[in-house]
């Protein structure tokens, strides 16, 4: 990457002071709570003890010692967080303040910083219909800031979306358990699958920009439009109502397929708005996983 402009600059460091006290507030201890504790690695076999808990019994270790022996289990104390954030022309449409490209960097600014205070590691996958960029996961307000600045200015190569190949990428060189953070609008080839193999083997999480440009037809007359990824010019008559109830059929139609392939796979939507910013949803993902996490506890 050349030399970063200076108003990119600038850019991260307005998105690093807005950021900041949200982090600090009110999203440390939501992280904290919601995250560290789940991943639990292997520390010894002991001889069991009264008041133990029978899932943890070793009974192969116990059969050949002719005594019950439980497996110890000690919380780790740090964790990977991967970023994989779409950069495709589609990333780059916005109608308001910001469009999902800077939304998107405002998310890993968030994320990057949270998990940077809990002293997890954090990486960043830029991508496409291919791989774009990829800065390995390591540990520091610096280091969280370079992703920030990378999904701001990276120089994407390509204009098309196939996550596809983020998610397989993710797959081959996640080598431990992750947290994966998947930031895009999620207009793209099928992912059944990929989505399904990465989210048997880590906590995946799946970040769903949306911009209100997209989400009704307005009655304009004939209008010229460009597709942002392909490039292609397509003009359509707007005031045909026949044309508007088309197009939000097929909006709602691929909406409710990713809500239902989600839920199938059991990944946690965050459905983030460019008009309303990301906390709320933040924080509803933060407490509904929680609650859910206190129920199985109980159980």
């Amino acid at each position: 990457m050349s030399a970063i402009a200076p108003e990119i600059l600038r850019q991260v460091k307005r998105i690093e002071l807005k950021t900041r006290g949200l982090v600090n507030s009110r999203f440390v201890g939501e992280y904290h709570s919601v995250f560290k504790g789940q991943g639990m690695e292997f520390s010894e076999v002991r001889e069991y003890q009264p008041g133990d808990e029978v899932r943890t019994i070793d009974w192969n270790v116990s059969a050949r010692m002719r005594r019950l022996f439980v497996k110890r289990y000690v919380e780790e104390r740090e964790l990977t967080v991967m970023l994989i954030v779409d950069c495709s022309g589609s990333s780059r449409f916005g109608t308001g303040d910001r469009d999902k490209q800077a939304m998107a960097a405002e998310l890993a600014a968030v994320l990057a910083l949270t998990a940077t205070r809990n002293n997890d590691r954090v990486g960043l996958i830029l991508c496409s219909d291919r791989i774009e960029h990829v800065v390995r996961p390591r540990k520091g307000r610096r280091h969280a800031l370079r992703l920030v600045r990378d999904v701001l200015a990276w120089p994407s190569t390509s204009r098309a979306t196939d996550l596809s190949v983020a998610l397989d990428y993710a797959l081959r060189v996640l080598a431990h358990h992750a947290i994966v953070f998947v930031i895009s609008d999620f207009v793209t080839k099928s992912i059944d699958r990929p989505l399904k193999m990465l989210a048997q083997r880590h906590d995946l999480v799946a970040v769903v920009l949306d911009d209100p440009g997209e989400r009704v037809l307005p009655n304009l007359g004939v209008a010229r439009l460009i597709d942002p990824e392909s490039g292609a010019l397509v003009e359509i008559d707007t005031s045909d109502a026949t044309v508007r109830a088309r197009y939000a059929a097929e909006l709602s139609s691929e909406r409710q397929a990713l809500q239902k392939l989600l839920r199938r796979l059991a990944i946690d939507e965050v459905p983030v708005r460019t008009e309303r910013g990301y906390a709320e949803a933040l924080l509803r993902f933060f407490n509904t996983r929680a609650l859910r996490g206190r129920k199985l506890r109980r159980r």
